[in-house]
Parts: C-alpha cells; structure tokens; sequence
C-alpha cells in the first residue's frame, strides 16, 4: 500500500485504556503526569474515563465501556485519524472476554502508526518526548489511492 503523511497537532489527542486489574496503575500514572496531560485532548474508554476524571479532575471524553463497544470506538476514532496516541495498560498475565476486540484495537493502532505504550516505562517515555508539544508528521497509509486502485 501506498504512503502518505498525516500531521499530529501539537495538542494531542490521547487515549487512555487500562484493563481492570491495571486501573489503579494507569490512575497512578495519569496523577503523576496530570500537568503534562492537561493541555492536551483526553479520550478513554468508559470505566477508565469515569475513574480517571473523577480521581483527576482531567476532562475526559469517556466512550463505552471497552467490552460493550468502547474498543471498537475507539478503534474508529483511530482509523480517522483522531487519535494521535493511546496508553493502554493491559493485563499481560489473566485473558479477557473482550480479547479479540483488544486485539483488533493493538492492530488498527498499529495500521494507523499510532504511537502506543503499554507500561509504565513506555508511557514515561512518550510522555516526556519533545514531540509531545509540538506538530509531529507521521507516515500512514494512503487509503484514498488504495481506493482509487480499485474503482
């Protein structure tokens, strides 16, 4: 497939995603970095966003719940191109019902050459990152000329 370019602005749009044993890892995360999340557009799926705007104070736009819908969501929004990065703390260690949509949302992020952290260290990184305050011009597929191919 073709290439093409696509700008992420200097506020980021952020998506905040923690399965439940990992919620109070990504709560601790978020209160450490509240000052650096603040300017910045806040998205999370439904429990999460509840716990972490209630906790933080942060707005947060909370989407469903991750297993009635709120994966798939989420999914959308990065497929266009309105998600400029996710955190998902994600249970490595106990399967959940919903692991085919989790796997669905790691592989769009990953079409879609969304930057995703998935720990504490990774998430510190991004986080801390120059880019993070600035225009980032990422490579992505080019989905208008794939289309063109095919008429």
């Amino acid at each position: 497939m073709n290439k093409t370019t696509r700008v992420m602005p200097a506020h980021k749009h952020i998506a905040l995603v923690a399965h439940d044993n990992y919620k109070p890892e990504l709560l601790r995360w978020v209160k450490e970095n509240k000052d650096a999340l603040q300017g910045h557009f806040l998205y999370a799926t439904g429990t999460t966003g509840r716990i972490l705007s209630k906790e933080t104070g942060l707005a947060i736009k909370s989407l469903l719940s991750g297993p009635m819908g709120g994966d798939q969501q989420l999914g959308a929004l990065i497929s266009e191109g309105k998600i400029d990065m996710m955190i998902f703390f994600w249970d490595p260690l106990n399967a959940v019902p919903h692991d085919p949509d989790v796997k669905a949302l790691l592989r769009i992020a990953t079409v879609w050459n969304v930057p995703v952290a998935m720990n504490r260290a990774s998430a510190k990184f991004m986080i801390s990152a120059p880019q993070m305050e600035e225009e980032v011009s990422i490579e992505i597929p080019d989905y208008d000329a794939y289309l063109a191919e095919r008429v």
